[in-house]
């Protein structure tokens, strides 16, 4: 998939950097920074969104970054669940929670 242009240019891409950022504000502090587990794993699993966009674009075929993109999109439904319990154990507040995923993050992100 690789061209002229870097994944750098594919729109997702530059979401899921955005989103990273949001990540790492939001479990920087209070309650979310102490719980370890949670705070590592939606790290991780946010990181994997842009990770794997730019991973398949690096790939051969359009096949494989297909592939990578899937990889991308369910890493998105997971940091999305992960919000969800964050907000459920008041580790963000409902604003937070719009701010951070729902409203900058729309269904086209994730479909």
């Amino acid at each position: 998939m690789s061209g002229d242009k870097g994944f750098e240019q594919i729109i997702s891409w530059r979401k899921a950097r955005e989103l990273n950022k949001e990540i790492y504000r939001l479990t920087k502090d209070s309650k979310f920074s102490k719980d370890f587990a949670l705070r590592d794993q939606i790290r991780r699993a946010s990181i994997s969104i842009s990770s794997n966009i730019a991973e398949g674009f690096g790939r051969k075929s359009n096949k494989e970054f297909i592939y990578f993109l899937n990889v991308a999109q369910a890493s998105c439904y997971e940091v999305k669940s992960q919000l969800y319990l964050a907000l459920d154990i008041e580790y963000i507040m409902e604003s937070e929670f719009s701010d951070s995923f729902a409203m900058k993050y729309p269904k086209q992100f994730l479909d």
